[in-house]
């Protein structure tokens, strides 16, 4: 028989994620899957890389979210002259007191939206690794704590490349999802059209919620329940990545972490105090597929990390004992 975890959460994050959807879903239409995948970022405390064309709604959404938790929201356009003190902050010396202090750069916010993450410069790429890891930054030698919650939703633009600099490894495995937003259907462009025809819905977004709520039950997510057929299931999926002729490299134990912390969100803001198989086939490819490095015959083939992954899913063994 199927343990239960903590309901009594399972049931306060249903609540709160049913609020921000609502919220969020007077500005962002069409796009409900991508909105739960941020709320689950949001939960499990990790970054979310945007990768889609211009246009499809990227920005307003990161700001949306900020407006509906009642956090703090930082833009950054980054682009080849970028530094890393623009990102971090700086210490100047104050004529006034005598003394050095520091100025906050735009990394300290609640979510930060790092647009075209991939305009900018290895160098200032690389300030953002100790932020998205250990939600600190240090600078001459002191260490600073961000925000809590905080969370960065970078962009990027698969078509244009002329002028970027590839995001590496070490980066991509930092952000626990990757998503696509896409274009709305028929009704939902219409939709759009009529919403924002006269003003943009976004200047009347009201907090449901306060970060320190949001900070309270990302603590708590260890309350929702995994089996252990469950969770070898989530090892299994990860550890096909590395024994695949497919993938010159595959996801690494931080991946499982991420895949595990991610289904516990994803199960929570659906309602269930457990996590089910199906909850691991969801997030899979959100959460794995950006960490995957393809062979170079599988890219002559033209076949892409999602195909495979897909693959996998198909013939890694499901548990299903004990009604899981």
């Amino acid at each position: 028989m199927q343990e239960r975890g903590d309901g009594e959460l399972a049931a306060a994050v249903r609540a709160v994620a049913d609020r921000i959807r609502a919220n969020v879903g007077r500005v962002i239409v069409g796009a409900d899957e991508a909105v739960n995948l941020v709320l689950v970022a949001l939960l499990a405390g990790g970054h979310v890389l945007l990768e889609d064309v211009p246009g499809t709604g990227k920005t307003t959404m990161a700001r949306a979210f900020a407006a509906s938790i009642g956090g703090t929201f930082r833009r950054i356009q980054f682009t080849p002259d970028l530094m890393p003190s623009d990102v971090l902050g700086i210490n100047y010396y104050s004529q006034k007191s005598g003394e050095f202090e520091f100025r906050a750069g735009p990394l300290h916010a609640n979510i930060v939206l790092a647009d075209e993450i991939n305009r900018a410069t290895p160098r200032t790429q690389s300030a953002l690794l100790e932020a998205m890891e250990e939600h600190t930054i240090t600078m001459d030698g002191e260490t600073r704590v961000l925000p809590r919650p905080f969370v960065v939703l970078a962009t990027q633009n698969p078509i244009e490349l002329e002028g970027t600099f590839p995001l590496p490894e070490a980066q991509l495995d930092r952000f626990l999802l990757r998503l696509h937003i896409g274009y709305p259907d028929v009704e939902g462009e219409f939709a759009v059209l009529r919403r924002f025809e006269s003003a943009s819905p976004l200047e009347d977004l009201r907090p449901v919620v306060q970060p320190e709520e949001l900070v309270a039950l990302s603590a708590r997510l260890p309350g929702v329940h995994v089996e252990d057929a469950v969770a070898r299931y989530a090892v299994a999926l990860v550890r096909a990545t590395r024994d695949h002729a497919a993938f010159d490299l595959g996801a690494s134990p931080r991946a499982t972490l991420a895949l595990f912390r991610a289904a516990r969100a994803y199960a929570a803001i659906h309602g269930r105090d457990y996590v089910r198989p199906d909850d691991l086939k969801a997030l899979a490819h959100p959460v794995l597929a950006h960490r995957l490095l393809l062979s170079s015959n599988t890219r002559l083939r033209g076949r892409t990390a999602d195909d495979v992954l897909a693959e996998i899913i198909g013939e890694v063994p499901v548990p299903v004992a004990d009604a899981v």
